[in-house]
């Protein structure tokens, strides 16, 4: 069988992702915070990319030749040691010294306090304590495995591989941590951490202790009336040890968490002009591209090579403004479609929310439903109601006997309601929260999707919502 070369041409359709449309998808889905750090980054990397500076009034060229003159003459004949007079607090030779070493000359962490951590604060008092070098080293290895709320994550045997020492000595050591501020840091459990605190506060009643070391758990359950009935006390006696108990800390280590609360910059505002709803962007810190005259000029009289480098970054600085143009314009159609769509709750709130889909507003809009998705990612909108997410207004939804519609976010928002204005010592169950939406709204919902919307919420079940005294 002979080998040979041909060609043949073929005509054929292909999907291609250019590196401009991979852009331009990634920028559709950045988060408002995350898209000024990506412009901020184009902006030293990319040459023919110009931030426009805002305009400002330029004084008069005869007035600022006056006002500098002026100022001149005021440093030049200011007697400044008469004027400080007696009011001076420093000495010349610390005038001196200060002149010498200027803020600015200072380090940046010289100038800033930094927030106390659980680890340093327990390091800290160790070091002032007697702890011997050995103990010292456990004790760096016991603090180093204590999670954010302060509970020991390792075994005695596993810290005992890590410091080479035995466990008589780590418990030793760890029992003195235990004792350290915060009190019970370093506990293995929750009865752990608060036997140790009601030690050192001196709470040695048997009942409570037996209370937090054997029925920790029946408490939690609202098992009141048992254990009542086993340790021979009255309801008031019981209300009266966990009063007691709730005054300990059972994460000791909380206070001292590193997380740093995230802040929502809104994308978009609405807000209520006469009848109609006003949509404004966030711009916000959001710098105005244009391109570099200077580096533009350049080009005519560069050589091969580099008009080549230059074209290159030309058209990517105008592909990033072209994509942020589309960005904001695709922003504001799908905001004020969701806007038409969602008109009631605008107008009255979570109540009124209706079933939306991303297929409706694609529709409307005239795009495709996956841009709509990822406009709609990690946005958020400031309303009349609050600060929501787009993706809020996106919800399933539940049919009514009428043969209409009404939203998930809606039936929730009602369900959150009955629970906030229950009794307290009679709490709805999820089998009468479901008749009482059939009987208000006349919506079908069954007791399991009302338990699914509750624990969706972070609300317990009923019998652990009960409180009894």
């Amino acid at each position: 069988m002979g080998l040979e070369l041909r060609q043949q041409l073929k005509l054929s359709q292909q999907l291609v992702m250019t590196p401009q449309l991979q852009q331009a998808i990634k920028l559709l889905q950045l988060s408002r915070l995350e898209l000024l750090e990506t412009v901020q980054q184009e902006l030293l990397e990319n040459p023919f990319l110009d931030e426009t500076e805002t305009d400002t009034e330029v004084p008069d060229k005869a007035e600022a030749l006056t006002e500098s003159q002026a100022e001149e003459e005021l440093v030049r004949n200011a007697d400044w040691e008469n004027y400080l007079g007696e009011f001076s607090s420093t000495s010349k030779q610390a005038m001196s010294r200060d002149m010498e070493m200027p803020e600015e000359g200072m380090s940046f962490e010289a100038r800033l306090a930094s927030k106390p951590s659980l680890e340093g604060h327990l390091n800290w008092q160790m070091r002032l304590s007697s702890f011997s070098e050995q103990e010292l080293a456990i004790g760096d290895v016991i603090i180093g495995n204590l999670d954010s709320n302060g509970y020991l994550q390792a075994s005695m045997a596993e810290l005992g591989a890590m410091v080479q020492a035995s466990e008589e000595e780590i418990e030793s050591v760890l029992l003195r941590i235990q004792h350290l501020d915060p009190v019970g840091v370093g506990a293995r459990s929750p009865q752990e951490c608060l036997l140790v605190q009601m030690e050192v506060l001196g709470y040695d009643d048997p009942t409570l202790v037996s209370l937090v070391r054997d029925h920790l758990e029946d408490l939690e359950k609202n098992r009141y009336k048992p254990l009542a009935r086993k340790f021979k006390i009255s309801m008031d006696e019981l209300k009266a040890y966990l009063d007691l108990l709730q005054t300990l800390d059972p994460m000791p280590g909380a206070n001292f968490s590193s997380t740093e609360p995230h802040y929502v910059s809104p994308d978009v505002f609405v807000y209520k002009y006469g009848e109609d709803f006003v949509i404004i962007l966030n711009e916000d810190g959001m710098p105005r591209l244009q391109m570099n005259t200077f580096y533009v000029d350049s080009m005519k009289g560069a050589a091969d090579k580099e008009k080549e480098y230059f074209q290159e970054k030309m058209r990517s600085a105008a592909w990033l403004m072209k994509s942020l143009y589309q960005r904001q314009r695709t922003l504001y159609k799908v905001v004020e479609s969701i806007v038409g769509f969602q008109r009631a709750f605008f107008e009255e709130g979570v109540t009124k929310l209706k079933p939306l889909i991303l297929k409706e507003v694609a529709e409307d809009i005239e795009m495709h439903e996956s841009t709509v998705s990822r406009i709609t990612t990690n946005k958020y909108v400031s309303t009349p109601h609050g600060i929501f997410e787009l993706k809020f207004f996106f919800n399933s939804a539940l049919d009514l006997n009428d043969g209409s519609q009404v939203g998930s976010e809606s039936v929730k928002a009602l369900i959150k309601q009955m629970i906030a204005d229950e009794d307290t010592k009679k709490p709805l169950s999820d089998e009468r929260i479901g008749e009482i939406l059939q009987e208000k709204l006349e919506v079908n919902i069954a007791r399991r999707t009302v338990a699914k919307y509750r624990s969706a919420m972070g609300i317990p079940s009923s019998s652990k919502r009960k409180q009894y005294f």
